[in-house]
């Protein structure tokens, strides 16, 4: 389904397409576990795909950029402040926990740079289906997606840079030319796509959310596979960071946006947008530009991302705002 329904102004989701919303978010960690789980088991076979990393996060990029309207950006120039500020905290926020939780739980060089690097890519497109379903600013959550990921060539090799260059070396110049290629590109050609073969993109929309999982499945197994053999060692240290970024993230997401003044729905959406990451992304580029252990973290983000948004979506449709 897609949520952006309500950001230009046509009718939102209907009750039934609310529910494969909410199976969608919650079956699709399901699958990326089982992903993770062939990924280990058929190790050897499957790690010869590893070049198919890349290509396939450009198909993802691509779908994502399928399911974009250029009123989607219109909340920037109708109500900047909230977008600007929830990328902002995007950008600050995640890379900085990162860091320090890397550091807290004194990870590897491999595992820190991976789970510092998943809090360097832009918002997870995850986030709108769960803001939808957690009836927070759906439209906010749209724009900071779009315009977080439309930054990524510029802000996720500087930070990475920033944070990861006193641990391990960085290819700041070959990370931006890779994101540009891999994000840019195909979310821009999709867009493109959208606006010229509207009816053909519309005939297609239903099944892009389970394509995309599909290939994020995809992903999280070659990467699995690539550090099976690390995968029993490092699983439970990795966890354990990766649900302290996370909810760190939400916390901190939401009290940003309560500190700069933004209403309760705003600050919910804030609160869900800074807390899931484009984790394929992340994994990609950790397996491309580092290690193979380096790429564990964000393929376990990707599965616990999904479960805790599951999680604050039921909270927050529990306690509403009264918009």
């Amino acid at each position: 389904m897609s949520t952006r329904e309500e950001t230009s102004g046509r009718p939102g989701p209907t009750a039934a397409e609310d529910r494969s919303a909410y199976r969608a978010v919650t079956i699709f960690p399901l699958l990326v576990l089982l992903a993770g789980v062939l990924g280990y088991v058929a190790a050897d076979p499957i790690s010869t795909q590893a070049d198919l990393i890349t290509p396939l996060l450009g198909v993802i990029m691509f779908g994502m950029g399928l399911t974009l309207t250029l009123p989607d950006f219109r909340l920037v120039l109708t109500r900047p402040l909230p977008v600007l500020l929830g990328v902002f905290a995007q950008y600050a926020v995640m890379p900085l926990v990162g860091w320090g939780v890397a550091k807290a739980l004194g990870l590897s060089d491999e595992l820190a740079v991976g789970v510092i690097l998943v809090g360097c890519v832009p918002g997870g497109t995850a986030s709108n289906v769960v803001a939808y379903l957690a009836r927070a600013d759906t439209a906010l959550s749209v724009a900071m997606t779009s315009v977080s990921t439309l930054l990524a060539p510029v802000m996720t090799p500087l930070l990475t840079l920033w944070l990861v260059g006193e641990r391990l070396p960085v290819d700041g110049r070959g990370m931006a030319e890779t994101i540009v290629q891999i994000v840019l590109i195909p979310v821009i050609l999709g867009l493109a796509v959208r606006m010229f073969q509207p009816a053909l993109v519309r005939r297609v929309l239903p099944a892009m959310p389970w394509f995309s999982v599909l290939v994020i499945c995809i992903v999280v197994a070659i990467v699995v596979s690539l550090s099976a053999d690390r995968l029993v060692e490092a699983g439970l240290i990795v966890t354990l960071a990766v649900v302290l970024h996370n909810a760190l993230g939400i916390l901190l997401g939401y009290g940003f946006g309560r500190i700069t003044g933004q209403t309760e729905l705003s600050a919910r959406t804030m609160a869900i947008e800074v807390g899931m990451q484009n984790s394929g992304l992340a994994s990609g580029l950790a397996a491309t530009f580092f290690t193979p252990v380096a790429a564990l973290p964000g393929a376990v983000f990707s599965v616990w991302h999904n479960l805790s948004g599951a999680l604050i979506a039921g909270w927050f449709r529990r306690h509403p705002t009264g918009r």
